[in-house]
C-alpha cells in the first residue's frame, strides 16, 4: 500500500489541506490505488525539519513512500502514480495532446499554485486577527487578472482542459478547494465557474472538499 505524506488539519470553518498533496490525494483516488494518509504537522515543513529534508530534499509535502521507494514533488509522483496503474490513465495517448497537459499542468503549478493561491491559502491557515487582509486580495486579484481568462480560453467548449480529465486538471482541483473555503465569488466568468463546479462534482473531490474533515476522508480509503 502506498503512504502519502502530505498535510491536513481541521479548523472550524473547514478542514484544510496542502495544495500539492491534495493533488497527489486526486490521482490516488482517481486512478482508485489503495493508500493511507500520515500527517505531517505544518510547523515541521515550515521549520524544515532534518527528518522532512529527509524525504524531500525541499523540506515540502507530498512525498510518498511505496514500498522502498520514496518519490516527492506532486507532479513526479502524479506521473508516477498513472504509470503504476493501467487503471483509468489521466495523460491523452496522443503525443501533442499528452504536451499539451503537461504543459498546462506545468501552468498550474507555476502560474497559480505557487504564485496567486498561497497569498489566499496560506493566511487562512493563522488566527482571522493575524491574516494579512491585502495580501489575500491580492491573490484574488491575479486570479481574476490572469487566471480566470486564461482558463476560459483554454477551455473554450470543453468539459476539462485537454477535453477529458487529465493531470492537466489536478491542479485545478486544488484550486476549486481553496476557493471553496475562501468563498471567493468566480461567477462572472461563467466557464470558469462551471469548471470548478464540475470539478467538486467528481468522486475525487471528495477526499479533498474542506467539508470533509480528516476523520471523514480516512474512512473514505476503505472504499477502494
Amino acid at each position: 500500500m502506498i503512504t502519502l505524506y502530505t498535510m491536513e488539519r481541521d479548523y472550524p470553518y473547514g478542514t484544510l489541506r496542502s495544495t500539492n498533496g491534495c493533488k497527489s490525494k486526486v490521482v490516488l483516488e482517481e486512478k482508485s490505488i489503495d493508500y493511507q494518509i500520515v500527517g505531517v504537522r505544518p510547523g515541521d515543513v515550515w521549520k524544515k525539519l532534518p527528518e522532512v529534508l529527509a524525504k524531500h530534499p525541499l523540506g515540502k509535502v507530498p512525498w510518498i513512500e511505496d514500498g522502498e521507494l520514496t518519490v516527492y514533488d506532486s507532479t513526479v509522483i502524479n506521473e508516477y502514480l498513472n504509470e503504476k496503474s493501467d487503471h483509468a490513465p489521466l495523460l491523452p495517448q496522443d503525443v501533442a495532446l499528452r504536451a499539451k497537459a503537461r504543459a498546462l499542468e506545468n501552468y498550474a503549478d507555476e502560474g497559480v499554485l505557487s504564485k496567486f493561491l498561497p497569498m489566499i491559502w496560506m493566511p487562512w491557515w493563522a488566527p482571522e486577527e493575524q491574516r494579512d487582509r491585502d495580501a489575500m486580495q491580492k491573490g484574488r486579484d491575479g486570479l481574476v487578472r490572469e487566471i480566470f481568462p486564461f482558463l476560459e480560453g483554454a477551455l473554450g467548449e470543453q468539459d476539462y482542459l485537454c477535453g477529458e480529465f487529465s493531470l492537466a486538471d489536478v491542479p485545478m482541483m486544488s484550486v476549486a478547494m481553496v476557493l471553496e473555503v475562501d468563498g471567493m465569488d468566480s461567477s462572472s466568468f461563467t466557464t470558469v465557474s462551471d469548471y470548478f463546479a464540475r470539478l467538486r462534482s467528481r468522486p475525487s473531490y471528495q477526499a479533498i472538499t474542506p467539508s470533509n474533515s480528516c476523520a471523514d476522508t480516512a474512512h473514505l480509503l476503505n472504499k477502494n
